[in-house]
């Protein structure tokens, strides 16, 4: 029970912090079909920017991520309005392309301002303890961690597929020209859309900090992760996201626990198995013959 509490709790906080990582391109990739690899970046920054305010500016951190978040919002509406509202027709390699080359951008833009090594993290008193469950102590910081993260997707479960928000989105992807037809401001839809992934991606990457060491090389490091999540979801299923990053930190939290050594290789090896036997989805169902 201690084993399997411990692998349940640690690999939760750790799939929920991927979760509102992912879920920004799940909504940008999936939804607005847009191959934003430089997803990561946002992260990154968000990271760096609250870890600097409360070390560095001694601001509270609930303050510091609210802020950090904000700032990484308006960052990224200046760039989806300069760099990609020329990508929403450009071919996907294009896309690629010159996502690639801003995440080299940010890399060389975080050595610069923070240095090359990992920037330390701290946390806070109230949530550097350990809560004791009488068959064992677990951190004050990953329970915090679970209850953002459960809150947060919630909140966007029910914006995103309950609300007209959500139905105009899709409407505006599949029929552009009719979408606008009916008085659907698609641009500024586009735009809000974009700062709102932006932003979940700088507040998994501020709550985050802790468990997902910040350096510069992180908007590469955890790409791939991000990537697998997004594919695995069935492109622009928020729910899915959800299990399968829960599905993933699990995974790995048990490979690490009883296979250290090769932890790192076994998930990669069971991910890349799984995305050739449900390549539509982990939770998508198949049609019937």
């Amino acid at each position: 029970m201690t084993i399997a509490s411990f692998i349940l709790l640690y690999g939760l906080s750790y799939g929920l912090v991927l979760c509102l990582i992912a879920v920004g391109l799940v909504v940008t990739m999936g939804l607005m079909r847009v191959v934003n690899l430089a997803h990561g970046a946002f992260a990154a920054i968000g990271g760096y920017l609250a870890t600097g305010l409360m070390v560095q500016a001694a601001i509270p951190l609930p303050l510091a991520i609210v802020l950090a978040v904000v700032a990484v919002g308006l960052f990224s509406l200046v760039i989806e309005r300069l760099v990609f509202v020329h990508l929403y027709t450009a071919p996907e390699l294009d896309q690629m392309l010159l996502t690639i080359g801003l995440n080299f951008l940010a890399i060389g833009g975080l050595t610069l301002f923070f240095g090359p090594n990992v920037y330390p993290t701290k946390l806070p008193p109230y949530l550097a303890g350990s809560v004791d469950f009488g068959f064992r102590a677990f951190e004050i910081y990953r329970l915090a961690v679970i209850g953002v993260g459960l809150v947060v997707m919630a909140t966007l479960i029910i914006v995103f597929e309950w609300t007209t928000v959500g139905a105009r989105l899709r409407a505006s992807v599949d029929n552009r020209s009719m979408a606008q037809a009916a008085g659907i401001n698609v641009p500024r839809l586009f735009s809000l859309t974009f700062v709102v992934g932006s932003g979940l991606a700088a507040l998994g990457g501020a709550i985050g900090a802790p468990m997902l060491p910040l350096e510069p090389s992180y908007p590469f490091k955890y790409l791939v992760l991000v990537l697998i999540i997004v594919a695995l979801s069935g492109f622009g299923r928020i729910k899915d996201a959800l299990g399968v990053s829960i599905l993933i930190g699990i995974t790995e939290t048990a490979g690490r626990y009883f296979w250290p050594e090769a932890s790192g290789f076994v998930i990669y090896v069971l991910l890349v198995a799984v995305i050739i036997w449900r390549r539509d989805g982990l939770f998508v169902r198949r049609a019937s013959s």
